[in-house]
């Protein structure tokens, strides 16, 4: 009867995992973890080489994750790494024991003589492990997919998140060479020459144009302001004259919005009829007409809206890589950074400043991974408000971090002066301001500093080139590539209708 209590104690739980390596060994390389840690000991070379390649999750025994955490201490604080030194760092842990003691670390240091294709072996351990990573993963995601209670599509993002964690994690890119570079360099000048200087996503605003040569490729550009003065409209302006006239797929993301909400502007914007009368639907006959034969376009404009609240960055990275995946966006728009969260239910591990930081860094690296370059809104402090003269928007207005203006490429402001009740630009001349919107450069990691000035409609409020002649110029060189159509007038293809609830008050 002694016997039957462990038995009766073995029972299999209802949400056990069932590994799909049951039964069969997981991928390993034991003597070339031996080796690779032998050579780190023997060879200070051999530590510089794999130093960035490997971490101590990689490797498969417990005792050389031990070891290689030693080592990895040693580097990191700049003291000599050898037998001796792993073996003392090991002892002061606490651990010479569990990784086998003197004897062990001497029979790893035996097995090798130099350091010679230490990164070869290092890049097999790293396989070995991404594929007990995976193994585990699709036994997770096997098990999540026959809970009925779990939505098919929070497993989808669960899964691509794990893997791209995977991804991230382990498959770090290297130093390449400047032969290579500059033959990329070469043709991505001939690309832009044959573009007539444009060499990212035009946002249709000629002069903001011109000097950015459109939204660059890798880049974060935040553009920032205080509540009211038009940030969703401006962006949303965007999204509509690249999505309808030069056929750029745009993701957006609105934290704050519904998704119905923001096509309705963009309705609004694409017919030239207030989202008060949509709201209503009180239409003249007329108009009816107006908004049938114009909403085609917008009906096959390649927009994506995701309007999910309290969006975390790791599932802003996944859906963003989807929608690059599937079909193939070109910008990624986010309204506004102030409402994504990180996604870590830890509590008291940092304060709201430090989440900013780390999300801005996300964004930038979503930038690079994609290749596409990344908008993010972003509220001001109040600090604006209580300053004096023209209340002119600077960068240290970005609110709760200096990451953003760290980690942004471009950063920029737009700013109203009749919001404040002024009637004149501080200009020299004292130019009258009204109707009229600037969009601040700040901030542009590789081009200049400008202040834009735009036109600004107020009771629908649209925003548009203020110069309606030279933007007509530029509109005649933008033809899109798959047509010979010429684009409409900059009046016509900003207008944005802002705030749904207050007709004429933007945010």
């Amino acid at each position: 009867m002694k016997n039957l209590q462990p038995i009766q104690s073995r029972k299999i739980k209802k949400n056990t995992v069932i590994s799909l390596e049951k039964g069969k060994i997981p991928p390993q390389a034991i003597d070339l973890e031996e080796a690779v840690l032998g050579a780190m000991m023997i060879d200070k070379k051999g530590v510089d080489d794999v130093i960035d390649i490997l971490h101590s999750e990689v490797f498969y025994k417990e005792s050389h994750q031990l070891i290689y955490e030693a080592i990895h201490t040693l580097f990191n604080n700049t003291e000599p790494i050898d037998l001796l030194s792993v073996a003392n760092q090991l002892r002061k842990t606490e651990n010479l024991d569990a990784a086998g003691g003197d004897f062990y670390l001497v029979g790893l240091t035996q097995k090798v003589a130099s350091s010679a294709h230490i990164e070869f072996h290092a890049r097999i351990i790293l396989q070995k492990f991404i594929q007990r990573k995976l193994i585990t993963i699709s036994s997770e995601i096997i098990e999540e997919a026959y809970d009925e209670t779990i939505d098919v599509f929070d497993l989808l993002d669960d899964a691509e998140s794990k893997l791209f964690e995977v991804t991230q994690g382990n498959l770090k890119k290297g130093s390449e060479a400047a032969e290579g570079l500059v033959k990329q360099a070469l043709d991505k000048i001939q690309e832009i020459s044959n573009k007539e200087g444009m060499s990212g996503v035009a946002t249709g605003f000629t002069r903001l144009d011109e000097l950015t040569s459109g939204w660059q490729p890798s880049d974060l550009v935040i553009i920032a302001a205080r509540p009211g003065m038009g940030k969703t409209a401006f962006v949303m302006s965007m999204a509509k004259n690249m999505a309808i006239d030069f056929e750029i797929p745009v993701a957006i993301f609105s934290l704050e919005m519904s998704s119905v909400q923001l096509i309705t502007r963009m309705i609004s914007s694409e017919t030239g009829i207030s989202s008060g009368k949509l709201r209503k639907g009180n239409l003249e006959p007329h108009e009816w007409e107006q908004l049938n034969v114009k909403v085609k376009n917008l009906t096959k404009a390649p927009i994506f809206i995701d309007d999910t609240p309290s969006l975390s960055i790791f599932d802003l990275r996944a859906k963003s890589r989807r929608l690059a995946s599937q079909h193939g966006i070109k910008i990624i728009i986010i309204d506004y950074l102030q409402l994504m969260t990180t996604g870590t239910s830890q509590k008291g591990g940092g304060n709201r400043e430090q989440e900013i930081s780390m999300i801005s860094r996300n964004l930038k690296a979503l930038a690079k991974e994609l290749a596409i370059p990344v908008i993010a809104l972003s509220q001001l402090s109040r600090a604006v408000e209580t300053r004096g003269g023209n209340k002119r928007p600077l960068l240290s207005d970005l609110r709760e971090s200096g990451a953003i203006e760290q980690d942004a490429d471009i950063v920029s402001f737009i700013y109203r002066p009749e919001y404040y009740g002024l009637t004149e630009w501080d200009d020299e001349e004292r130019t009258p301001c009204e109707g009229q919107a600037e969009f601040i450069v700040a901030k542009h990691r590789n081009g200049g500093l400008e202040n834009v000035k735009l036109k600004f409609t107020g009771h629908l409020a649209q925003f548009s080139n203020l110069d309606e002649d030279f933007g007509s110029e530029f509109q005649s060189k933008m033809n899109v590539s798959t047509s010979e159509t010429v684009l409409p007038s900059a009046e016509e293809a900003f207008g944005s209708h802002d705030n749904l609830e207050n007709d004429g008050v933007p945010f």
